[in-house]
């Protein structure tokens, strides 16, 4: 980091418009090193990366005094240009020296291309369908998969490698698509406007990660009949829904690569003139082929052929828009960073074809405007790629938060994403506590680790002590404050708002507890969702920082239609925080003045404006 004095990027003294910008932006920069430093020259280097590696050298006009520091400056013109420009300054002295100052990041987006808002300003809902509702115990005979079913809703998924040493992923609690529609009342009163599923296409484990057949919803979860009924009851309650697309790899149990026959169909493994025999990468066939991180189960699909590019999204009849047709509304792209640039794009032209509010996020665990993946750098957010992506950023600066980390280290990291990312895609991020893929946000906070240290029989059975779960219980209390009331979607993983525990996967998987919620926790959390509904500034408004220091996180969203000020206390001691006006709670209903007011440890407020004596 450079002397904010000389040059600070998130200034607008120094760098206007602040942060990305569309392409065509004459983008204003300035230095202001101090007079007794004896610069006499300064230098703007620029670099163009998507383009050719473009470099420009360009001097930067001394302007003037200002106090006790010399102003130089210069306009960088973006012109038709779409991606990411490193630059830096040198700065000469009369004496012959020279001080490099950067690089810094200028994120130049396509801003011709409007985004659905929907997504961003909405809470979305995260379902593992074998794990939320069931409606029945269903009968896997003949179903892909040598499937076995857990008969008691509530018995511990199997975690144990079988014989052959494997986790096969193949017992199924049976949740099916009929259960979510009879919960549908309980999301909406939750305050949920966006369902995300995990993969529904026919798959041999429980998970549906390999998918066997994306024409087909699972038959334990319906059939396409039933996926068209709950979007249609979804929509009628103001309720959209979001697939789960897994599109780099596949399963080895599936009609396209019919690792084990089980298939009718010539798969690739059968035949090299199978049609789906150039979808794959064979070192020596058929027994030797790419896989996902070297997981036999799941092969890894060649991207580049053109008969997988046409079913997938470019055919009229294509899995991309097929799905869209029956009554999704959006595509979340699993492993985004792994599929390569032109096909999310050839993805988002389709989805956006069928469906024009459709929207495309992607799964990436790091800042997406800078992820370099196999040696190329991602244009997952610089227009026509994702409209937003999962924030795993948010989701571990939070987490550490609330752990005890300084509330200035997560401003710090959300500001390095606002600055980063378009306006769109920072609207259109979704924001996390935790999904299918990390342990339970309840009983992380709760115990301070993942319980690595232990074997995963301690694991398996491992539940919080009462001291534990009223630890983690208040920590989420706090951390869901903050996701329900910051910029971008706030995601709800199933069972979190009921008091779910567990370690990772699979422990991380239980079945919904129906009848055994945690009636506070879903209390907090209906109140944040009607919030979210409610307050057109936590949709919408714009974020402003008012105290981030210790553990006091405080923020403000503000926008045409009002005001709402977020304040946690995630320490063990009182802390006083200023409240720029009269304010009512909305978690409690409390009134409380204007000035300096005392936020007690380990509490939340979501304060609203309220008139003098109300």
């Amino acid at each position: 980091m450079c002397d904010p004095q000389t040059f600070d990027s998130r200034d607008s003294r120094y760098k206007r418009p602040y942060g990305a910008v569309p392409s065509g932006t004459r983008v204003e920069l300035a230095l202001r090193p101090p007079r007794a430093g004896g610069f006499s020259a300064a230098t703007l280097i620029a670099y163009f990366e998507h383009r050719d590696e473009e470099r420009r050298e360009l001097p930067m006009p001394w302007r003037g005094l200002e106090g006790d520091r010399d102003v130089f400056d210069i306009a960088l013109e973006t012109g038709d240009y779409v991606g990411l420009v490193w630059y830096s300054f040198r700065l000469e002295g009369l004496d012959g020296r020279r001080e490099e100052l950067g690089p810094f990041q200028l994120t130049v987006y396509d801003g011709a291309e409007k985004v659905p808002t929907w997504f961003g300003e909405g809470v979305t809902y995260q379902i593992f369908p074998d794990r939320f509702r069931r409606t029945r115990v269903p009968d896997p005979t003949g179903m892909v998969g040598g499937r076995s079913v857990h008969t008691g809703w509530e018995e511990e998924p199997v975690y144990r490698p079988d014989r052959n040493g494997e986790v096969r992923n193949r017992d199924f609690f049976g949740g099916d698509l009929a259960g979510v529609r009879e919960k549908l009342g309980y999301l909406r009163g939750l305050g949920v406007d966006t369902l995300y599923f995990c993969p529904i296409f026919e798959a041999p484990e429980n998970h549906r990660y390999g998918t066997g057949d994306y024409e087909k919803i699972d038959p334990m979860l319906g059939t396409e009949a039933d996926f068209r009924a709950l979007c249609t009851d979804a929509h009628a309650l103001g309720m959209r829904v979001v697939l789960d697309g897994v599109f780099n790899h596949q399963g080895f149990v599936s009609r396209y690569f019919n690792g084990d026959g089980s298939y009718e169909s010539v798969g690739a493994v059968q035949s090299q003139d199978s049609p789906y025999y150039h979808w794959y990468h064979f070192s020596h066939w058929p027994d030797k082929y790419d896989s996902w991180w070297g997981i036999y189960s799941l092969p890894a699909v060649n991207e580049a052929d053109s008969s997988y590019r046409r079913y997938i999204f470019g055919g009229a009849d294509s899995i991309i828009r097929r799905w869209l047709a029956a009554g999704a509304d959006g595509w979340r792209l699993d492993v985004a960073d792994e599929l390569p640039d032109d096909f999310i794009h050839g993805i988002h032209a389709a989805a956006r074809q069928a469906k024009p509010e459709a929207v495309i996020i992607g799964e990436v665990w790091e800042d997406g405007s800078n992820k370099i993946a196999y040696g190329v750098r991602r244009r997952h957010i610089l227009g026509g790629h994702c409209d937003g992506l999962m924030n795993y950023p948010f989701r571990n600066a939070l987490v550490s938060f609330l752990l005890g980390e300084d509330a200035f280290r997560f401003r710090q990291a959300m500001e390095t994403l606002r600055e980063n990312y378009p306006p769109f895609a920072w609207r259109s991020a979704m924001n996390f506590l935790g999904t299918h893929d990390t342990p339970r946000i309840l009983t992380l906070l709760g115990t301070g680790g993942d319980g690595r240290e232990h074997d995963k029989d301690w694991r398996a059975a491992f539940r919080m002590s009462p001291g534990q779960y009223a630890l983690g219980k208040a920590r989420l209390k706090l951390g869901a404050l903050v996701l329900f009331a910051f910029p971008g979607s706030p995601m709800v993983y199933y069972g979190d708002e009921a008091g779910l525990e567990g370690f990772e996967d699979p422990f991380n998987r239980r079945t919904y507890p129906w009848g055994r919620e945690d009636g506070e926790l879903l209390e907090w959390y209906t109140a944040l969702g009607k919030a979210r509904r409610a307050l057109p500034a936590l949709r919408r408004g714009e974020l402003a920082w008012t105290l981030t220091r210790g553990r006091v996180l405080s923020f403000l969203r503000t926008g045409a239609e009002g005001s709402v000020l977020a304040a946690v206390n995630a320490g063990d001691r009182p802390e006083p925080i200023d409240l720029p006006w009269p304010a009512r709670d909305w978690m409690t209903g409390a009134a409380l003045e204007q000035g300096e007011q005392t936020l007690p440890p380990m509490t939340g407020w979501l304060l609203t404006p309220r008139p003098e004596g109300a």
